[in-house]
């Protein structure tokens, strides 16, 4: 038995107010920009450059008692967590912290790093330090162009791939989604403030082939009804498709949501950027219309 959750035969008109979603979305946008242009992003330590300790102990990590030990000496970032490392035995807890650089410096002084030792031995005091690794901000700033890059070259890919499978105004309607969702999901990160690093590019990546995953069912109902219905009017065709793909939409929405509040609530602080940003769902631009016409899907349908 077929699970419903909405309906069969539903008639959502969504063109009904296009040009009113069209301008509230060109609006955010621009806000989005000017919030990036003005404020920037707040770099984690990926892309600022800073100073990686693994460290190993019999007792088990506690992260908690971690932070609140370092947090008295006033580090500003820091990222601590637990990790399984298959070259430590068994009886060995390891972790990793993370403390950004300051003060454009190189990498934390040597000052600063016995000073994490003592903070850290008054929690456990078997703890060592197996390596101590910096990165300077030239390194850093390498990072950004890169994840700037495969974010583009995923965009592209998609262009490509939609341009193969469907026609060229479904390819740039698709990027202009995908754009639209990397856009805002970075002008929420500039406004709020939040840490920008390695793992909310991986989100941006995600949002892509998330997005592109419902685009692409919708697309390919589109493009059946249009060889269907060739002398219904394109926007009754666009709404018929978007309401037979509606259920299928909300359920896959609704089991994402619901992986992502698990990991909210029990990720802890480091995954907390990726899931914030996994969970801005794309709002799809009323541009449909406009880059679909008829005469150009339609011509040569048998």
């Amino acid at each position: 038995m077929r699970l419903r959750v909405i309906p069969d035969n539903t008639s959502f008109d969504f063109f009904k107010r296009w040009k009113l979603w069209l301008g509230i979305s060109g609006l955010m946008l621009v806000l989005a920009m000017a919030s990036f242009g003005i404020r920037g992003l707040n770099y984690g330590i990926d892309f600022r450059g800073g100073t990686t300790i693994r460290t190993q102990s019999a007792e088990p990590v506690d992260v908690g008692a971690y932070r609140d030990a370092l947090g008295a000496l006033g580090l500003g970032d820091v990222v601590i967590s637990e990790v399984f490392d298959p070259a430590f035995g068994p009886d060995q807890n390891v972790a990793m912290v993370r403390i950004q650089a300051q003060d454009e410096a190189e990498a934390v002084t040597p000052e600063t790093i016995s000073a994490v030792e003592a903070a850290l031995q008054g929690v456990s005091p078997d703890i060592e330090f197996v390596s101590v690794e910096s990165v300077g901000p030239k390194v850093s700033g390498e990072l950004i162009w890169t994840a700037v890059e495969a974010v583009v070259l995923s965009i592209a890919a998609v262009l490509i791939y939609i341009w193969l499978r469907f026609e060229w105004q479904f390819a740039v309607g698709a990027v202009l989604a995908l754009v639209h969702d990397v856009i805002l999901t970075i002008g929420v990160f500039s406004e709020l403030q939040m840490k920008v690093d390695l793992t909310i590019v991986a989100a941006l990546l995600t949002i892509l082939g998330y997005s592109i995953n419902d685009t692409v069912v919708v697309f390919d109902r589109v493009r059946e009804n249009l060889i269907k219905y060739k002398k219904t009017d394109l926007k009754e065709v666009l709404n018929l498709s978007a309401n037979e793909t509606l259920s299928r939409t909300l359920m896959t929405s609704f089991t994402t949501l619901v992986a992502l509040i698990a990991l909210l609530v029990l990720g802890g602080d480091v995954i907390r950027g990726f899931v914030f940003a996994s969970a801005r769902r794309r709002w799809p631009p009323p541009t449909a219309e406009p880059l679909l016409p008829a005469r150009d899907l339609r011509a040569g349908t048998p």
